[in-house]
């Protein structure tokens, strides 16, 4: 949906590099790990921008919207170029998305681990959609406030089966072939949840110390295993996609009030483009 503010005829002009300064004030390039790539991929940074488009990754089906809808710049949680390159060629599909946006004047921005780990961030937004309150961090960062960390655990207003919860998740969620996965009592009753957008598999140890579930996305088998043999929390598996797709809307509505305040304006747009590599699902027939 798309979004507008603004102050008419005294609106001031509104650049790439302004909304690379406001996104990186939200979500500081400090808290992205190391191994990490984000900022600014491509774009300069006194090109005008006045509308804008929000998406998990940054694929051709999301370059070929933001073409549809006008776009000067993509904001996307996934980097494009996460790894080191020796060329950016036309000859596989990141080189030519990196020769898209440039032929076309549309800047291309990534918050990745810092988006994870900033308050309000990815995980923020993921618990806030399935009805959590009081959030706190999963893992804390330590020196980098309270707030901030990997992972939220929050509260549901009341006690639910697990059964009851997952129903709860696979209703809030946008839809994927992948679905909701479920490992434990489907009658065990639920109150505190820890959730993790994106991969968490690496936090299993801290979500069995701190809630009654833990939902995240990629679980592999080996550690959810060995998870639930040592009598951890029960475990919810979703599309590593929709763990992170809740986020868009947030940053979106963040990103036009910030511009808003300094007297600027920009429409923002969250893609309806599904990026979930997977197609199709078959449940076992044997």
């Amino acid at each position: 949906m798309d979004e507008s503010g603004g102050r008419g005829a005294t609106t001031a002009f509104v650049t790439v590099g302004d909304v690379v300064a406001a996104l990186e004030a939200r979500y500081p390039p400090v808290l992205a790990s190391d191994w990490d790539a984000v900022g600014l991929t491509c774009g300069d940074p006194a090109a005008p921008v006045s509308r804008i488009l929000f998406a998990v990754d940054p694929v051709q089906a999301v370059v070929d919207e933001a073409l549809s809808e006008g776009a000067q710049m993509i904001v996307t949680h996934h980097p494009l170029l996460l790894r080191g390159v020796h060329s950016v060629a036309a000859t596989d599909a990141k080189g030519r998305v990196l020769h898209e946006l440039i032929s076309h004047g549309i800047a291309l921005f990534s918050a990745h681990t810092n988006a994870d780990h900033a308050s309000p961030g990815v995980s923020d937004a993921l618990a806030e959609a399935l009805g959590l309150t009081a959030l706190r961090p999963l893992v804390g960062i330590p020196g980098a406030g309270p707030a901030v960390g990997t992972g939220r655990v929050g509260d549901l207003l009341e006690a639910v089966t697990l059964e009851q919860f997952a129903e709860h998740v696979s209703m809030v969620l946008p839809p994927t072939h992948h679905g909701v996965r479920v490992a434990g009592d489907p009658q065990r009753a639920v109150r505190t949840v820890a959730v993790c957008g994106g991969a968490g598999d690496s936090f299993l140890d801290a979500a069995a110390m701190a809630a009654d579930v833990y939902l995240t996305a990629d679980l592999r088998h080996h550690r959810a295993q060995d998870h639930l043999a040592e009598d951890g929390c029960p475990l919810i598996d979703i599309a590593h996609w929709a763990s992170e797709w809740p986020w868009l809307e947030q940053a979106s509505q963040g990103l036009r009030s910030d511009i808003t305040r300094d007297g600027g304006t920009v429409s923002t747009r969250v893609s309806t483009t599904p990026t979930d590599p997977w197609t199709a699902h078959l449940g076992s027939t044997r």
